[in-house]
């Protein structure tokens, strides 16, 4: 009886080795190589699950091809339906990724509670069916519309929802589905291939919209291969901090609506709520009377949201002055302090620095500079901001105050939220406002 064959398989892509290796060469990832049997696949017929049409289809040309209109069936939760563009498109494949105790489950028990009149199959791999009947009384929901299966066999798994045709196929989580027919253990790389691939023709070929609930590494990143991001629809990110109350859920990817849209919860005892104006939450507990404290407006998405960026310019005791940014990318703090230093005649030798954006955000926005800069200038002279006044730009090498898109929309929101002032680039497209428009061209022209 010959011996099978062992490989070495990386966990993070797939790629395949005859020999263990410290460092992989496709996805330069450490320690990830783990030992694999190669065994041939079983050819019995009834262990092979096969959803596709024998029939292979002809090629038509593209001005033959019948158009269908997409058919969205909305969740009744606003900021879900915002994230995928209206609604969840009728046999849709989509992948839901985040943190463990994000509220990932709470989020899908939610969606069934607000559409009592579908059909949702839930296939619980990770928590027993009592522990969701538990969760589900905490926020309220009856559940009769709510199907549990508590089996993680993929063959099974497709056999049920050919079964009761359901709406919504719900899958917590794919990491913890399998194939007999392969020899690897759960969550391998080889097994959420294969069971994503078998999930995706029973979304298309059957129309049931199947939404997946995936892991995330210690990078953030869903957990198995880059092809799983690839093969679905969607991908939707769960977001958050522990110790914060509120939960974003940002678009990744959308082959049916606009991508990185972005929907704002909070999380209660109750289950999670719809934050419905999220610029009144993250400025809720500001104080204008300190300095180094300053608004901004950023976008996510097409949604205007105006944050708190908080500055703390101190003496250092120590050689070599500290840099922190918190939500803040640290290399452009470094960038606009550097700036400061050499355009604006500010000295932060012998300072240190420390930065946060309000309420846990992480912001990627460069329209935040201008209030980078504010605020670092307050907090190092110890002079408050105006209040009500808002800061929007980006800052270049020289000094300048450069343009950023979608400048009207960032306006309208902060006049909404009752802003008085506003220091921004020197623009035609600001539009009329009733707040009072200070442009500037030059960042010391914007700091007086």
């Amino acid at each position: 009886m010959a011996k099978p064959k062992i490989q070495y398989e990386c966990s993070a892509c797939g790629h395949l080795s005859a020999k263990w290796l410290g460092l992989c060469p496709a996805c330069g990832e450490w320690h990830t190589f783990e030992e694999k049997f190669t065994e041939k696949k079983s050819s019995s017929k009834k262990h092979k699950v096969d959803i596709s049409n024998t029939e292979s289809p002809d090629a038509v040309a593209l001005s033959e091809v019948k158009q269908s209109k997409e058919e969205r069936t909305s969740t009744n939760l606003v900021e879900f339906d915002r994230v995928l563009g209206g609604g969840v498109v009728d046999g849709s494949f989509l992948l839901l990724g985040g943190d463990p105790g994000i509220g990932k489950s709470t989020l899908m028990l939610q969606v069934a509670k607000e559409r009592s009149d579908l059909k949702i199959l839930y296939i619980a791999g990770e928590e027993s069916a009592s522990q969701i009947k538990q969760r589900a009384g905490r926020i309220g929901m009856s559940g009769e519309n709510l199907l549990i299966y508590n089996n993680t066999d993929v063959r099974n798994v497709i056999d049920q929802a050919r079964k009761i045709k359901p709406d919504i196929l719900v899958v917590d989580s794919i990491q913890t589905v399998f194939s007999s027919e392969l020899s690897s253990l759960p969550g391998s790389v080889q097994q959420i291939r294969e069971c994503s691939a078998m999930f995706q023709q029973l979304a298309k070929k059957e129309g049931i919209t199947t939404l997946m609930i995936g892991h995330v590494t210690k990078e953030g990143d869903i957990a198995g291969p880059r092809i799983l991001e690839h093969m679905v629809d969607t991908v939707l990110h769960f977001e958050g901090d522990q110790s914060q109350l509120h939960r974003l859920l940002r678009g990744v990817k959308n082959r049916f609506g606009p991508a990185n849209e972005v929907g704002v919860f909070e999380m209660r005892d109750t289950g999670l709520h719809e934050v419905i104006n999220p610029s009144d939450l993250f400025l809720a507990e500001m104080n204008s009377d300190i300095s180094g404290n300053c608004v901004t407006c950023i976008m996510e998405g097409s949604r205007p949201i105006l944050i708190e960026i908080q500055a703390l310019v101190t003496p250092s005791n120590y050689s070599t002055p500290q840099r922190t940014a918190s939500g803040f990318d640290q290399r452009r703090l470094s960038l606009l302090i550097a700036v400061l230093e050499k355009r604006a005649a500010m000295g932060f030798a012998g300072q240190d620095v420390y930065l946060n954006v309000a309420g846990g955000l992480k912001i990627n926005d460069t329209a935040a500079d201008l209030a980078v800069v504010a605020a670092l200038a307050s907090s190092l002279k110890d002079t408050p901001i105006r209040d009500k006044s808002l800061y929007i730009g980006e800052v270049g090498l020289g000094g300048e105050v450069r343009r950023v898109p979608f400048l009207k929309q960032r306006l309208s929101e902060a006049e909404k939220m009752g802003f008085k002032n506003a220091v921004l680039p020197v623009s035609d497209t600001a539009g009329t406002f009733n707040m009072k428009l200070n442009p500037a061209d030059h960042l010391m022209k914007a700091l007086k």
